[in-house]
């Protein structure tokens, strides 16, 4: 941690432009072990400049935190004959596992539509919409249905207010990551805005692993399907004479 914070006061003194972001995060690796419950990530940081501080334009921070991307199909059941059953689908070809958007304002006074459509810092815009295959009318309301599920499951997170900027200086923010993550490479991406515009932008990883018996069971499942097939029988056959065992034992 001394080490970290040498760094980051070293990269404060560097010859920077106009205004810069200079940032970094509590942590850099987060473990996924039996008892993994969530981590709270701290984003620090300064806004390192050459110039007096724009009093009448006042600087926004907005701070994203973005999972590994996947492929998924949302979708969605009618009942037919008394069954439920699909009857439409849309395909999604990247959609981020997590997705955490953080500012010190309301989203429309820190970032411009334009410049959501330019970063894709928006939640909705993050999942890559222009690139749905729709399979079925009305294909934005089944991505809406995807949002607001992944919100239930504290996947998406869209907090207002969550940055705290001082002295249009120093920003803090802390995300909260679930205990159901993905594993992968997360990129925390932080924008420096001003009446709307980006001015300045930084980019960094958050690497998310398996460790200790869930790397081991992960590597078994997805390397040899085979070893862990029988080996998932082979610990419910004993699971199961174990408990009639116990059984026998109480009744006799």
């Amino acid at each position: 941690m001394i080490l970290r914070l040498a760094l980051f006061l070293c990269l404060l003194a560097l010859p920077l432009r106009a205004e810069e972001i200079v940032a970094d995060l509590s942590q850099n690796r987060v473990a996924i072990t039996a008892n993994f419950d969530g981590s709270n990530i701290l984003i620090f940081g300064a806004i390192k400049r050459e110039t007096a501080i724009d009093t009448l334009n006042p600087l926004s921070v907005v701070i994203t935190i973005s999972g590994p991307d996947e492929a998924l199909t949302v979708r969605k059941k009618a009942r037919v004959a008394g069954i439920w059953v699909n009857n439409a689908a849309v395909s999604v070809d990247a959609a981020p596992s997590f997705y955490a958007v953080s500012t010190t304002g309301p989203f429309a006074q820190s970032l411009s539509t334009t410049e959501d459509l330019r970063y894709k810092i928006s939640i909705r815009r993050a999942i890559h919409s222009d690139w749905i295959t729709q399979t079925a009318p009305g294909a934005n309301n089944f991505v809406e249905a995807l949002i607001r599920l992944r919100e239930e499951r504290n996947l998406y997170q869209l907090n207002i207010g969550g940055v705290t900027l001082s002295e249009q200086t120093l920003f803090r923010n802390s995300v909260m990551l679930p205990a159901n993550l993905v594993e992968g490479v997360y990129t925390t991406r932080i924008f420096l805005t001003r009446k709307g515009h980006v001015v300045s932008s930084y980019s960094t990883t958050l690497d998310v692993q398996k460790v200790g018996l869930e790397r081991w069971i992960f590597n078994l499942a997805h390397r040899q399907p085979l070893y862990y097939a029988l080996l998932s029988l082979l610990i419910a056959v004993v699971a199961g004479w174990a408990a009639s065992a116990v059984f026998r034992y109480l009744r006799g």
